[in-house]
């Protein structure tokens, strides 16, 4: 069997950060220690001193496959996430057709099966007439069920209350919401369409898609919930008035209602319209300063527990749409690890508490076996992070297949070297190594 002893590294793990040895034997971390000596043929790597942490699990991508390959596929995005050093993803039911049936989500399963590069699961999606569907679904091998409660995208969106309320009420898992009050934003829309035409500067998506909007779906959702008793997980939460609704009173293991924030809104906030224009149009939209400062209190004092991408890649002929025409979304799985330690080094946030939001809760919260946490008998999911690595995103280093990045342009002090998925060193010294790929998640749950 395969073995792996990477020496010398800065381990930042389960709130600590210490110099240590780690020891893979085959998928599995052997031994974690000082000076570790082992007598079987193995490869050393000297970490020199660059920070060793458990690979991040994004729970909120878009890949696109299958029905929407010109925008990516599993293979080209778990690439760029490999890249990025995240070695498991959890990916969402809006492709075509919609995941609304057990055989739709096990094609998916078979396509990542053959071509994921990171370690996998994939949503069943919810309508508004696939309930006995929904019930089938085996909680031990599936991440959750997402629901829509604001989208125009064919019958994804679900909003027939009578629907909600057995959902809400039967589902015996983690439930996912996408959070934008309808009736709201379609009002707004015919309102700015009315005025501007098909000029509509996009610098008006915060108010078309406005608090009002995310607060009313999101106090909605935690209302069913409390009433069902429903383990709920709200996604990319957008405005201030949104963190007052989630509790940091209760470890993350006993709570039923919790959060994701998202790159995207603790990176950007409205004043990047005027330079970004429809690369940073998002769904829900990027708002103003004071709610990208809110959702980062609240990440750091635990009202939200996780950090993700919704990376929702678009061809650039796509976004260079009108605003009414240009799709919401971006990529964002190569840069988010990294661009969280920028956050770092300017003061913002601990490495640990990055570890923790990206690594260790989405595998508490998801009840994940055996990842998201560097420790002997767990998968060697694993990634090494120089933090004295200068660098600039240019476009002939994206590796999404729609080839750009809203962080084009913009200058890291850390990078990403080595990834390893399931003990397979799939990233080494800045290249991509196939010929293994990630495997199914699978989840502690009866």
């Amino acid at each position: 069997m395969n073995s792996t002893l990477i020496t010398n590294a800065k381990v930042v793990n389960e709130g600590k950060v210490f110099e240590g040895d780690v020891l893979i034997k085959g998928s599995f971390i052997e031994k974690i220690g000082k000076n570790i000596s082992v007598s079987q043929p193995h490869t050393v790597i000297d970490a020199n001193g660059k920070l060793l942490m458990p690979g991040a699990i994004d729970d909120q991508v878009h890949f696109r496959e299958p029905g929407l390959t010109h925008k990516g596929t599993i293979y080209t995005e778990s690439r760029a996430a490999v890249a990025g050093g995240i070695t498991s993803f959890m990916e969402m039911p809006n492709t075509n057709p919609p995941v609304f049936t057990q055989q739709l989500l096990e094609d998916k399963y078979q396509i990542a099966k053959q071509s994921s590069l990171a370690n996998y699961s994939f949503f069943m999606g919810t309508s508004n007439d696939n309930l006995d569907e929904i019930m089938k679904t085996d909680l031990t091998k599936v991440c959750g069920l997402k629901i829509f409660m604001g989208s125009s995208t064919g019958n994804l969106l679900v909003d027939n209350p009578k629907t909600l309320e057995n959902v809400f009420s039967s589902f015996p898992s983690l439930i996912a919401t996408h959070c934008e009050d309808e009736l709201i934003i379609r009002k707004n829309l015919a309102d700015f369409k009315e005025k501007y035409g098909d000029d509509c500067p996009v610098a008006l998506h915060p108010i078309i898609r406005s608090e009002e909007a995310c607060y009313k779906s999101s106090s909605f959702a935690i209302g069913l919930a409390k009433k069902h008793g429903t383990r709920l997980h709200i996604l990319h939460i957008s405005t201030a008035k949104e963190t007052s609704l989630f509790d940091n009173s209760i470890p993350l293991e006993k709570k039923k209602i919790t959060a994701e924030a998202c790159i995207h809104h603790l990176w950007f906030n409205d004043s990047d319209y005027e330079k970004l224009g429809m690369n940073i149009k998002w769904n829900p939209a990027i708002k103003k300063a004071n709610d990208q400062q809110e959702i980062f209190k609240a990440l750091l004092d635990n009202r939200i527990d996780v950090i993700a991408t919704d990376h929702a890649p678009h061809t650039i002929e796509e976004k260079r749409n009108s605003y009414f025409n240009a799709p919401s979304g971006g990529p964002l799985v190569q840069h988010s690890v990294i661009a969280m330690l920028e956050f770092f080094k300017q003061g913002k946030i601990t490495l640990e508490k990055i570890i923790e939001k990206m690594s260790h809760n989405p595998a508490i919260l998801f009840q994940i076996d055996r990842r998201g946490f560097i420790r002997e008998g767990y998968y060697a999911d694993l990634v090494l992070v120089d933090l004295a690595a200068k660098w600039t995103v240019e476009k002939d280093t994206i590796l999404a297949k729609c080839g750009w990045s809203p962080f084009e342009g913009q200058v890291f002090t850390s990078k990403v070297t080595d990834t390893w998925i399931s003990g397979h060193h799939a990233y080494a010294n800045g290249r991509l190594i196939e010929g293994k790929n990630g495997e199914r998640l699978q989840f502690l749950r009866s």
